[in-house]
Parts: structure tokens; sequence; C-alpha cells
């Protein structure tokens, strides 16, 4: 990274502190993607419950003390709560993603050996596009900031939507236009060559199914953070904060995905609370036009409980057979 645009990086944040926090994030992103890769899943293999929890609750523990050095360096309990409310719906939000992702795969009969590479792949471009998302929607919100106001009313429609949805909505990944254009001008095999993406035959390069499926999930995640995106600068317009905690309950989908992925439709309910924690933060932000604010507290409050009620209900009451 030259000078200039490593000036303009660190421009992004209000302060030293965050600038060193920082790079504490980058660092730990880093050196844990590197271990991941590199050294726990150098061979293609299956993903065991077990193993699912143990990443899913070190992850949690990451996001957290992250959280609590927020606490400790960069603005006490107001900007760790903040980062708390912006991680938690991020995280709720991509239960959602999961079931598609599942869909993706078992649409392509993907192997469960390969499940991890490709969601490894995935969420390394995720952390690269969510990075041009945020800090483009930061610098379009500084130069107009009524855009916030079209955010929640964009938020405050999708929970609406979101709501009233079935949970079997028809959902058909070979109609997706993106994976149409690449079977009509990709050399695409019929193989998947051991879990490859791409192979080299003949002085050709062709690509495998799974290089379709990562495609796929990377234009879905970009769909998925039209509203997680938005949700987040509602809650708060640091780049910092919405990047960092984005990213943090991003990298732990993964491990949500493999612990999930077999009960995912046990909660049922969750759908709808996250509906309302969507027309929640929507309204917050349309609020502040007359001049009424809602306390980061309140809204970390509403956040935590609506997703603990919608989790609890789903386990505790039965679901019809004829309720979608």
């Amino acid at each position: 990274m030259g000078g200039a645009q490593g000036m303009f990086l660190f421009a992004l944040f209000d302060n030293t502190h965050e600038s060193l926090l920082f790079a504490v994030f980058g660092v730990v992103i880093l050196l844990f993607l590197i271990i991941d890769l590199g050294v726990f899943n150098k061979k293609a293999h299956r993903i065991s419950t077990k193993s699912a929890l143990y990443q899913s609750i070190f992850w949690v523990v990451i996001s957290v003390a992250f959280g609590y050095l927020i606490y400790l360096y960069d603005g006490g309990a107001t900007k760790a709560l903040t980062y708390f409310s912006a991680y938690l719906t991020e995280y709720a939000l991509s239960v959602d993603n999961i079931f598609v992702i599942l869909l993706i795969l078992r649409y392509f009969h993907v192997k469960e050996e390969y499940y991890h590479n490709i969601l490894f792949w995935g969420i390394l471009g995720a952390l690269v596009f969510r990075a041009i998302f945020i800090f483009v929607g930061a610098y379009l919100i500084g130069q107009f900031y009524w855009i916030l106001y079209i955010f929640g009313v964009f938020l405050v429609y999708s929970g609406i939507k979101i709501f009233f949805e079935g949970e079997d909505e028809d959902i058909d990944p070979g109609k997706n236009p993106l994976l149409r254009f690449a079977r009509k001008y990709l050399k695409i095999t019929k193989s998947d060559f051991g879990g490859r993406f791409v192979v080299k035959k003949g002085g050709a390069i062709l690509f495998t199914p799974l290089f379709l499926v990562i495609l796929l999930i990377e234009t879905t995640d970009l769909i998925f953070a039209v509203d997680s995106i938005p949700a987040a600068f509602a809650i708060t317009q640091s780049e910092f904060i919405i990047y960092t905690s984005n990213i943090f309950a991003v990298l732990g989908l993964r491990a949500k995905f493999f612990l999930l992925a077999g009960i995912i439709d046990k909660f049922y309910l969750l759908q709808k609370g996250l509906s309302f924690i969507l027309i929640f933060i929507g309204a917050k932000m349309l609020l502040e036009i007359i001049n009424i604010h809602i306390d980061i507290v309140i809204s970390f409050t509403v956040i935590i409980v609506t997703l603990t009620a919608s989790i609890i209900m789903s386990l505790v009451i039965p679901k019809s057979e004829s309720g979608k």
C-alpha cells in the first residue's frame, strides 16, 4: 500500500485508538485465516458438528473480546454497545444467508468435504466486497446525509416484506442470471477435479462446477449485504464499527453453517424476529427526522430481547404442519 493510500485508510477512522484497534483486527483476521486454511483444514474433509460448535464459540468469544477492547480503549460503554448492536444484527441476518447457501450447495450436489473450502473463499470475497460497500456508503452519506433516511425507508420495507414471506419461498439457483451468463461464456467441466475451482487442460483454462458455486455464494452475500449494511448504518455511521462488526459476524457464519445446517428449520420464528428488528432499526433512523433519538442502550436491548424471544418461542411453541 502506498503512502497516500495508507493516509486515506487511516483518515477513515476517528482517532488513533481506532486505527490501532483496526490494526489488531487486521492481524487477528489474517492470522486465523492462514491457520484455518494452512493448518487445520489443509485437506478437504467433512466438518463435524462438534468441531463446528467449537469454532462457533471461538468466533463469538473473539468478537466479544474485540468489543471489550473497544469498551476499554475507544469510547467506553456507548461505543461498545453500538458495536454489539451492529454485530448481533448482522449475526442474526446471516441465518437467512445460511439457508440460501445450503440450497446452492445441494443444487450442485457438492460433496460435504468441499463445503469448508468453498465457504472459506466465499467469506474471503465477502471481506473485500463488504469493505467496498461500507466505505462507498460512508463516503456517500458524508456527502448526502439524507441517504440515511432512504436506508430507513428501505429497512422498514424489507422488514415488512420478510415478515409476510413464506419460509419456503421459491428460490431456484438455476435461474440466476449470473449463472446463466457464466454457463454461456465460460468453459465449464462436468467433474469437480478433487475440489478445484479452475483447471488447465490442453492449454485451455476450464472452470469447474465449484467455481459456479463460489460465484453464486458471492452474489448471494452481496444481495444480503443490501439489507445488513444499511441496517448497520442505521445503528452507527462509524466505518470502523460497521466493518469490524460485519466481518466478525461473517467469519462466524461458516462455523454457524455447519452447526445449523441440519436444524435451521427448527428456528422457524427467527425470520419474524429479524423482520421486527429491521423495522425497528429503520423506524429509529426515520424518527431522527423529527429529532427523536433512541438511546443505544434501548436499541441493544430491543435487538437482544427480540432474538432471544424468537429462538425460545421457536423451540417452545410447536410448528404447525400447515403454517409456513
